[in-house]
């Protein structure tokens, strides 16, 4: 089916999505969210992708959800649909996503930034939880991400009165790791994107996983993931090769396997 909501780009080792609503600040729907999802498990199976890019346009990655498709929902039409599956299923992404955002990202536009691995952000990205003005909460992991990127305290301030945080803020507390200006943000999550894709591959997946495992068990346990991974990794042939190439002096060439 013909994509009606993201345009989509390839320039190996790094694919591109780009969300495209302009005309309502890229709001989320559930169609949108769809092709994200299914476009990110298609890139994952590629081989000669190996980061994506999750952008919007220099005023909006994306400025919540669409509230016309929200407003007339009730609670059993919620569960029939289970959009958050589609969330979810983006947590198995096993590549990095690098979330290049500017202008507003909010609301689920900013839980979205959020699913990302990676965040550069323009001077002009806003990020913000803002649900709470309209009778609601965040519902896509806000409520988790944000507390454990900024902490309870400035967290539960953000999600209880709304506000917004600037791009500078964001980084200052950690949401984000550098802000560049709006003329360079895009390029910039790329120029990262290509250096993490000349790593190994295998190496960047099982590390990948083992940071986000940090989130979701005790040391002891993310101790254990984290060892198991590294003992794998030593049946590579992608690690021969880069020790290979430290002794050598010379450029890795990762072929992962």
């Amino acid at each position: 089916m013909p994509l009606e909501h993201i345009i989509v780009e390839q320039e190996p080792p790094v694919g591109i999505i780009r969300i495209n609503r302009p005309k309502v600040l890229n709001a989320l729907n559930f169609h949108l969210i769809r092709e994200i999802v299914e476009t990110l498990e298609a890139f994952d199976k590629d081989d000669g992708l190996k980061v994506t890019v999750l952008t919007g346009n220099d005023d909006a990655f994306s400025a919540g959800a669409d509230i016309k498709e929200l407003s007339e929902a009730t609670p059993v039409e919620l569960i029939k649909r289970n959009q958050f599956a589609l969330w979810d299923r983006m947590k198995k992404i096993s590549k990095p996503i690098i979330g290049a955002v500017s202008g507003y990202a909010l609301g689920g536009g900013c839980e979205l930034a959020m699913a990302c691995d990676i965040i550069i952000a323009s001077e002009t990205a806003k990020f913000g939880q803002p649900e709470i003005n309209i009778g609601i909460m965040p519902g896509a992991g806000g409520t988790q991400r944000l507390t454990r990127a900024l902490g309870k305290y400035r967290a539960m301030e953000m999600i209880l009165t709304g506000q917004h945080i600037t791009a500078r803020e964001a980084e200052k507390h950690g949401l984000v790791n550098r802000v560049v200006p709006v003329e360079s943000y895009y390029q910039e999550a790329k120029k990262l994107a290509r250096q993490i894709a000349d790593k190994g591959p295998i190496a960047t997946r099982l590390a990948k996983d083992a940071i986000l495992k940090a989130f979701e068990t005790g040391l002891d346990e993310g101790l254990q993931f984290e060892r198991r991974n590294f003992y794998l990794l030593f049946s590579t042939e992608d690690m021969k090769e880069g020790m290979q190439a430290f002794i050598d002096k010379r450029s890795a060439q990762f072929k992962g396997r």
